[in-house]
């Protein structure tokens, strides 16, 4: 039988971004159940939901009474998606109201539960608002973080929804293997950090490495899906925002240093995984270094980028995990291990990296080596389901687990 989606859509004008969600949904092969409100038929008709989720769709309790649908959408589902969510639907979740179908369907659910805020950086930044969030968050609700960007009208900020694309891989990997959500992170401040810097040499070119930033992005979606607050600082990254994750976007290893820092000081998890540059050249050329007459390259003077994650390690509160990255050839562990005690580490996650091998890849395997002497070998697998093995190793560490 293919997952059961309730696919909820609140009065916002973002609810027309949810007929992508319902395509990804339908698509990949999930039985999807739309609930608007009825704001939300004003945005997207009712015609729309039904053709593209191939079900009838109903917005209020007393059609196909006989059905009891105000229960049985609840009672049948693996999981209930509302996108948008809206400030008014926050406050109705919150407080147990129940006046349409869809508010009906969350306090009958005992499935997973994800929710998309979207609405105007100001509601979603009024009291009222991060109170009703907190409580649902405490009650094992998935507030994912909306995205910052352009809203309704003239105006920017935080309150968008976020990528139709990225709710789906949140939703997917809630849904991982059927089971239980884990919600072992729930109520954690997560740091991760994803992609390469970069050091410029001239107004053209700069110093980098080969990172695609797929891995710490991984890190970052699934905890959030474990229930985290995620801040993920992204150097030089390509890829759509992960939705439940606050983005920080850096270029050079300074600006990842400082933008980690800063986060990792109420973190309680910090994962390491960008790849920062070791060298950056020690002047930077005002105008592009030209070739010169006689063929003879220049030579470029480097000098040494700080270890973040050895800063880290000195800094580290009490209870605090850290997750150091080391991607190594030759002999991979026996360095990796040096680096885990240089660094202060509780964990240092090893991939041996090559031709085809990690960066850019849609799969990766490694090497968990834990400063309590610990060894876990991690097969080649998709790098959510690698950066999940890891997080379970991290739950165990974690001060109260």
């Amino acid at each position: 039988m293919p997952p059961r989606v309730v696919l909820g859509v609140g009065g916002g004008i973002a609810a027309y971004k949810a007929c992508e969600l319902l395509r990804l949904f339908t698509e990949s092969g999930h039985d999807v159940r739309v609930v608007p409100t009825a704001s939300a038929l004003r945005f997207v008709g009712a015609p729309t939901w039904a053709a593209l989720s191939g079900n009838p769709v109903a917005d209020d309790v007393w059609s196909d009474v006989h059905e009891v649908p105000h229960v049985r959408l609840g009672q049948s589902a693996d999981l209930v998606v509302v996108a948008p969510a809206t400030a008014d639907l926050l406050a109705k979740a919150a407080h147990g109201l129940a006046d349409d179908l869809l508010t009906n369907t969350l306090l009958t659910a005992r499935c997973p539960v994800v929710l998309a805020p979207a609405m105007h950086t100001e509601m979603w930044e009024h009291p009222a608002t991060v109170d009703n969030v907190a409580t649902l968050r405490r009650r094992g609700v998935l507030v994912v973080e909306p995205a910052s960007g352009r809203l309704t009208g003239a105006d920017t900020g935080k309150g968008r929804l976020p990528d139709p694309a990225a709710i789906f891989a949140y939703a997917r990997r809630v849904l991982r293997h059927g089971g239980p959500v884990r919600h072992d992170l729930a109520g954690r401040h997560v740091v991760v950090t994803a992609g390469g810097t970069r050091e410029p040499l001239d107004p053209v070119r700069f110093l980098g490495n080969r990172s695609s930033g797929k891995q710490g992005y991984a890190f970052a979606v699934t905890a959030a899906a474990r229930g985290a607050r995620v801040t993920l600082v992204a150097a030089n990254v390509t890829l759509p925002d992960p939705a439940g994750a606050d983005v920080v976007r850096v270029g050079t290893t300074e600006e990842l240093r400082r933008a980690t820092l800063a986060a990792a000081a109420d973190a309680d998890v910090v994962v390491m995984a960008a790849a920062p540059a070791d060298f950056r050249p020690a002047t930077y050329a005002e105008q592009k270094i030209k070739k010169a007459a006689d063929g003879v390259a220049p030579t470029i003077e480097l000098v040494t980028n700080p270890d973040i994650a050895a800063e880290l390690g000195e800094r580290k509160p009490p209870g605090q995990v850290l997750v150091a990255f080391a991607a190594e050839t030759g002999d991979a562990v026996a360095n990796a291990r040096a680096k885990l005690v240089r660094k202060k580490a509780d964990l240092i996650v090893v991939n041996e990296v090559g031709p085809d091998k990690v960066f850019g890849a849609e799969t990766n395997a490694a090497t968990v080596l834990g400063a309590d002497g610990s060894t876990t070998e991690l097969a080649q697998q998709a790098k959510d389901d690698l950066a999940d093995a890891v997080w379970d190793l991290v739950g165990a560490r974690l001060t109260g687990s």
